[in-house]
């Protein structure tokens, strides 16, 4: 007996809940779930597959992150006015920056017009360029400070000062993911972790589940992509026994603790290791593709990222992020004209495969692209010479293509010089609200209950910039 009621009774009065359990995993596994919460509020798969708010045009997410920030000037900006004051001292009060400097700098790269729409991009990404008429060109873009780790944040997060969920945390907390047994939210960075590390891909108070899982994508051999992605000791089926032992013992601790999120979130890390083993390797196999489609793409870091990246896509991974490599490599102080060159030559050509690629496959149509980094450089030079350009948040640039973007389409500007944004100003806010609209969320909408407030990817701002959007 419990409180006077028989076991006979307890199951007469609990019988019917067996049904609804079934058929909750049933509307999760054909994405019929409508609440995007619903999912970590209920016994489904966390990252099972649900509805937004609305019929997005864009189903996955990939953010090619230029971390160090890379030049607006120099890439999606011209200003030909920079070539009359090269070397010169602008009018005191023209320009807020952090450190001294040495007078106007101009481009040393040329720009042209590419497509129909006739917009004009730096020589550095002259093979993007080819896709200029899917592509949106921002030419406002606004952060708060011109310090890397909180403008990191804010681009990555949300906030610039607090922990809070990363965007691939919120995407995958909205809509799941469309397979089980891979990560629903990827961050490949080559030869280590950016600035400020795993802090970039954070669930933070989100479950664990929607947290980034990181990849060293400069290696090739699967077993160094992934750490312990296979386990030379024991079969899959002795691991799954030890692993529901692990995870009895720790929902068992959990459960004396109910607000440990790292807890919950290696719970949740063991599980997908485990499911991992079976669909990572032939995911990340680039040597199935063709020759003609590894050529395309190239043999480098970046090239195979992007390869990568497109199969990962195929096999319903919700959001990829791409990074430059370790540290801050667009952030060039000095010697912009070589390292900007540089590094432009490694993204260029993979990111026109990556586009072309995803539109013979149809995919673009249903594929955010996003490109940029933490904010923009000033147009004059660091001290002591004509080589560097310093932080810049007050006006930069980015781009996106692909799903639901207007392309072909130049939006907002920048001072003739590119310093300020005058013009249409974007701030991070409105662009992540603009890009959770794409994905079919109201960015006012998408909450999280935690501390006794409901928390949002965009905070108390931004706005949905309309047009951006075709």
């Amino acid at each position: 007996m419990l409180d006077g009621m028989s076991r006979r009774d307890l199951l007469q009065r609990s019988g019917m809940g067996f049904g609804m359990l079934g058929l909750t995993g049933l509307l999760a596994q054909d994405g019929l779930l409508t609440q995007p919460a619903a999912a970590a509020e209920s016994n489904v798969h966390p990252l099972a597959p649900h509805v937004a708010h609305f019929a997005g045009k864009a189903k996955r997410v990939v953010h090619l992150f230029m971390n160090g920030g890379p030049s607006q000037v120099d890439t999606f900006d011209p200003k030909p006015l920079l070539d009359k004051y090269h070397g010169k001292p602008l009018p005191e009060g023209t320009l807020r920056t952090e450190r001294k400097t040495s007078g106007a700098f101009r481009s040393p790269f040329k720009f042209q017009k590419y497509g129909q729409s006739g917009i004009e991009v730096s020589e550095l990404f002259a093979k993007t360029a080819q896709h200029i008429d899917d592509m949106c060109i921002i030419r406002s873009m606004k952060a708060d400070v011109p310090n890397h780790e909180p403008s990191l944040w804010l681009m990555n997060c949300g906030e610039g000062r607090m922990a809070r969920p990363s965007f691939g945390s919120w995407v995958t907390y909205g809509l799941g993911s469309e397979n089980q047994n891979l990560p629903g939210f990827i961050a490949m960075c080559p030869g280590g972790y950016p600035i400020t590390a795993t802090q970039n891909w954070r669930s933070a108070f989100l479950p664990g589940a929607y947290q980034g899982t990181y990849i060293d994508s400069q290696h090739t051999e699967i077993d160094k992509l992934i750490a312990n992605i296979r386990n030379p000791a024991v079969t899959q089926p002795e691991q799954r026994r030890q692993l529901d032992l692990v995870r009895t013992l720790n929902e068992k601790h959990l459960a004396a603790r109910p607000h440990a999120p790292m807890l919950e979130s290696r719970i949740q890390a063991f599980e997908l290791a485990y499911r991992m083993q079976s669909e990572a390797a032939e995911a990340f196999d680039i040597s199935q593709e063709s020759q003609a489609t590894r050529e395309m793409y190239g043999a480098d870091i970046h090239g195979r990222q992007l390869l990568m990246t497109r199969r990962l896509l195929e096999r319903g991974v919700r959001f990829v992020q791409l990074w430059s490599g370790a540290g801050q490599p667009w952030d060039n102080h000095s010697g912009i004209e070589a390292e900007h060159r540089k590094l432009a030559l490694q993204w260029d050509g993979p990111i026109a495969a990556f586009l072309q690629d995803l539109k013979q496959r149809g995919m673009l149509d249903s594929t955010l692209v996003m490109w940029g980094g933490e904010f923009g450089r000033t147009p004059v030079a660091e001290l002591p010479d004509l080589s560097g350009r310093d932080h810049n948040h007050y006006g930069f640039s980015m781009w996106l293509a692909g799903g639901g973007v207007r392309g072909g389409y130049v939006h907002g500007a920048t001072d003739e010089l590119g310093f300020a944004a005058v013009q249409d100003p974007v701030h991070v806010h409105d662009l992540h609200a603009t890009l959770l609209h794409l994905l079919g969320f109201d960015h006012e909408k998408l909450t999280y209950r935690y501390a006794g407030r409901d928390f949002r990817f965009t905070d108390v701002h931004g706005r949905v910039v309309r047009e951006l959007i075709a």
